[in-house]
């Protein structure tokens, strides 16, 4: 079996934890902070409730990786999305209440089950992967920031 990986990156933002959750769950919040190249898919109708169904796909030239995706721990400020696809694994956010706001935490932990995916992933995506996700974290604080700015 592939070894387990970990990336966890965290973050300040100005804003409510009520609003950066809702960065987090609202699927056109979300396509504005995600990466430019994954798309999210509901299963069914979009929501973010326990056992809630969707697809992350790779938009990628000739071939488009896809991840099915359920929602396995919800509770306020928190959202747990379980993959299976190229990756299993889980991807963590859960946002922290602070006198300036909210700290976000974002965990990615994940096997890639297949040796040549791994070998691929080792060799060409790993640093790419932790580079976007900080890319993101950075984007859905811009998204949240600027909803609060607009109250």
């Amino acid at each position: 079996m592939a070894n387990p990986r970990i990336f966890e990156q965290s973050t300040a933002i100005n804003a409510s934890a009520t609003v950066v959750e809702h960065c987090i769950t609202d699927l056109e919040l979300m396509h504005r902070w995600l990466n430019p190249s994954l798309r999210c898919e509901p299963v069914g109708e979009w929501h973010s409730a326990l056992g809630d169904r969707s697809r992350f796909i790779i938009q990628a030239p000739l071939w488009q990786p896809t991840l099915m995706s359920t929602v396995v721990e919800r509770a306020p400020g928190l959202i747990v999305w379980e993959f299976e696809g190229f990756f299993h694994g889980q991807d963590r956010w859960e946002c922290i209440p602070t006198a300036q706001g909210t700290q976000l935490l974002n965990r990615f932990e994940f096997t890639v089950p297949n040796p040549l995916v791994e070998l691929g992933f080792n060799w060409f995506a790993a640093q790419w992967t932790q580079q976007d996700m900080k890319a993101q974290l950075q984007r859905l604080k811009q998204v949240a920031e600027t909803l609060t700015n607009r109250c």
